[in-house]
Parts: C-alpha cells; sequence; structure tokens
C-alpha cells in the first residue's frame, strides 16, 4: 500500500454502515429529513458536492457518510482541512511537488492526497481558506479530469466534496473564491440547519452522543430521564453539535450515575441562552424553584400551553403539573387541555 495511505486523514476502507456514523444526520425533523435525501441524491450522483454548515456542525459525518452512500465507498477518503495547521504549505500536501515544467495539464506528485483520492473521494474542509493559487490550480483539475503524475496523463478520477460556512455566496461575490470552481464545487449544494433549527432532533441526538462517548472511554452505558432530554431540546445551542457534545462530555467526567439527571446537567449548561434564562442567585433551594418555574413554563410555552403535550414532555403526571404551575406561581389562566 502506498505510503500516503497510511496518513490518518486518508482511509481506504469502507467508513462505515450507511447512515452508522452519520452523526449529523441523525433525526426525523422535516428539515433534516430533507437534508437526508440530498445526501442519497448527492451519492448517486458523479458531480462536485458543496455542504454548508454553521460553525460547530459535525460536517464531516456528512461527507463521510456521502462517501459511504457512493460507488466509491471501498476506494479511499482523502480529508484535508483547509483551516487546519499542515507539516509544510498547503498547496504541497494537494498537490505535492513536481519538477515544475510547464504541462498542457496540472502537474501532481504521487505523495499528493490528490494522488491519494484518485478513485475515491476528495473532501476539503473549510474549503474557503484556500490560498488563489491552490484554487486556480483545483478549478483546472476540475475542468480537465486529467493530471501529469511523473509526466505521465491520468485521469484526476476523484470525486470532490467541499464544506465551508453559509457565508460562501458572499466570499464569490466579494471575488475571494474562484466563480467557476465554486460552480464546479456547488453542483448539489448540501445546507445542513443549526440546531436551533431541528430542535426536535435534539434528544436523539444527546442519546447517541452519549453512546458514543462512553464506549471510546470504556465506560458503562448511561441514559438520560425525559425531563433532561427535555431541557436539553430547550436550548439553542448556538456551538451546535460540539457545543452539545462539549456539555455532555462534561456530564459523564464529572457524574458516574447511571441515569442523568436535570441537576446533574445544569453546570454544564450555559443557560443564559434558554428560551426562560434565569439570574444565579439566592441559596441552591432557591434557584433549584427559580429553575423549575422558568422551565415549566418554557416547556408549556413551547406546547402552547397545552397541559396534556407538557405533562408528556416533562414526564409527569397531568394533575401533578396543575399543582406544580399553583405552587410555583405559573398563571394558570392560560394553562389548557
Amino acid at each position: 500500500m502506498p505510503e500516503t495511505l497510511m496518513h490518518p486523514e486518508i482511509q481506504a476502507a469502507p467508513l462505515s454502515r450507511p447512515g452508522s456514523g452519520a452523526l449529523e444526520l441523525v433525526g426525523r425533523s422535516l428539515i433534516i429529513a430533507r437534508v437526508q435525501e440530498l445526501v442519497r441524491r448527492a451519492a448517486a450522483s458523479t458531480g462536485g458536492v458543496l455542504i454548508t454548515a454553521p460553525p460547530g456542525s459535525a460536517v464531516e459525518t456528512v461527507a463521510r457518510e456521502l462517501h459511504a452512500q457512493s460507488p466509491r465507498s471501498t476506494a479511499a477518503y482523502v480529508s484535508v482541512d483547509c483551516e487546519a495547521r499542515h507539516p509544510g504549505p498547503l498547496d504541497d500536501v494537494l498537490f505535492g511537488t513536481p519538477d515544475g515544467t510547464p504541462s498542457d495539464l496540472e502537474c501532481i506528485s504521487p505523495e499528493s492526497r490528490i494522488a491519494a483520492a484518485r478513485g475515491g473521494t476528495l473532501f476539503l474542509q473549510n474549503v474557503t481558506e484556500l490560498p488563489a493559487a491552490a484554487q486556480a490550480r483545483l478549478a483546472r483539475i476540475a475542468r480537465d479530469g486529467e493530471v501529469r503524475i511523473d509526466g505521465h496523463p491520468v485521469a484526476a478520477g476523484f470525486r470532490l466534496v467541499a464544506s465551508s460556512s453559509p457565508g460562501i455566496d458572499g466570499e464569490v461575490d466579494a471575488h475571494r473564491f474562484r466563480p467557476d470552481l465554486f460552480r464546479r464545487l456547488s453542483a448539489l449544494r448540501i445546507d445542513v440547519p443549526a440546531l436551533r433549527e431541528r430542535s426536535e432532533d435534539i434528544p436523539a441526538l444527546a442519546t447517541q452522543l452519549l453512546e458514543e462517548i462512553l464506549t471510546v472511554r470504556g465506560l458503562p452505558a448511561r441514559t438520560f430521564t425525559r425531563a433532561a432530554l427535555a431541557l436539553l431540546g430547550a436550548l439553542t445551542w448556538p456551538g451546535n453539535l460540539a457545543e452539545l457534545r462539549d456539555a455532555i462530555e462534561q456530564v459523564v467526567t464529572t457524574h458516574a450515575d447511571e441515569v442523568i439527571q436535570i441537576e446533574q446537567l445544569l453546570p454544564a449548561l450555559q443557560l443564559d441562552r434558554a428560551p426562560a434564562p434565569f439570574a444565579p442567585s439566592g441559596n441552591l433551594r432557591e434557584a433549584r424553584l427559580r429553575f423549575e418555574r422558568e422551565y415549566i413554563a418554557s416547556v408549556l410555552q413551547h406546547h402552547c400551553w397545552r397541559m396534556a403535550d407538557a405533562a408528556q414532555t416533562l414526564g409527569i403526571q397531568r394533575p401533578n403539573l396543575y399543582r406544580k404551575a399553583r405552587q410555583l406561581g405559573i398563571p394558570l389562566a392560560r394553562l389548557s387541555d
């Protein structure tokens, strides 16, 4: 096997069973169902694919799933983060160091990532960070479909997939990203939504994240209470999956209980970002009561003050919810069945 295939960002075997590792695609919301369908369509096509996602998204899991579902799934998957630090210039990483002799085709060397991706998928993460010269060389390869390796013309033979922030159109308009490369990349575009746009998927995402973290650490299984999952789903998560993962990892690190309760989640959460935040003041009992009031009110508001639906989300009986509302001073005039 060539030495380049040993690199941790280059994999020659199938990455996973389709759907098994695509964390960003977990869920049943309408918006993520559309993304799942776009991934299936992209996997069956041969053109470039542009994946846009807000910061903190697990964008590479989408690219990996696209590769896993494609006819190229048994070939190499080569990932290059254009924003990351590399041992040498990014041009050398992508194209290698050919002899520099002028040619009718772009020249690359056998140890380059592009050469390693032949027959498989080349995924360029944060593609707008690609230097202008590298953009021009990549656009030429995408246009010609051929390269020279050691002086010999060969088919480029890789599927080009790239990711960026949703603002890439502005980069093109401002002439900071080549329009011709953009057109090649965006033959099919997949816009990954922020977590705030798919709150109903957060409990499933949190459950899978918990399982993955426990597996990696070799820890026994744990679960969230329904109320804890409802709390996670009520937050906006501006840092998206990265922020959600950090919070769960903190809970796993600081608590060993088999069942994760709301009380164990609180220290790991930035509650000033919740729909109904509270200011930290008073003793612990007062803080708990204040949080309970604001959280229950938030769940009721989410369900348009329908008691039956809110009680189901909270994991309590409807009479208990009525009693809680009275005890906590939540206006009963707004409650309904």
